[in-house]
């Protein structure tokens, strides 16, 4: 049980600090898709940046989680077209819902509950994917 306070709490934390920073505001997200702003370029940056450090701290220093397991980070398959179309399929979601998977929770949270409809689709398509995953090339 204390396993899953903790989760909780940072997942509070991190949604507390997604809607303080407004990575989580349509009006940001429109604004970055439209070139007109720094904001949310600086925020993915900057969390690319920290993933990237992070990581590679992580494999070169052969860390254990908080269960005292090694993590292991698998070597990822190298190729564009998948990456290309799936992150295309991903874009325009995220620029036609004005939130992308994280933040639609933290709006939700904050009381914007016309959200719903957008993470009810979003877990339509989750299910679709995984119903059709055999068929899809990977």
């Amino acid at each position: 049980m204390k396993k899953y306070l903790t989760y909780l709490s940072i997942g509070i934390l991190i949604g507390i600090t997604l809607f303080k920073s407004e990575a989580a505001s349509w009006f940001r997200i429109y604004e970055m898709f439209k070139f007109q702003s720094f904001h949310m370029y600086g925020i993915i940056g900057s969390a690319l940046f920290l993933g990237i450090i992070c990581i590679q701290f992580i494999k070169r220093n052969n860390l254990k989680s908080f269960y005292k397991e090694t993590i292991v980070i698998p070597a990822k398959e190298k190729g564009f077209y998948r990456y290309f179309i799936g992150g295309t399929i991903f874009g325009l979601g995220w620029a036609l819902a004005g939130a992308c998977p994280g933040p639609m929770y933290v709006l939700l949270g904050a009381g914007f509950f016309n959200i719903l409809i957008v993470i009810a689709f979003a877990l339509l398509g989750t299910y679709l994917y995984g119903v059709f995953k055999d068929k899809l090339p990977h």
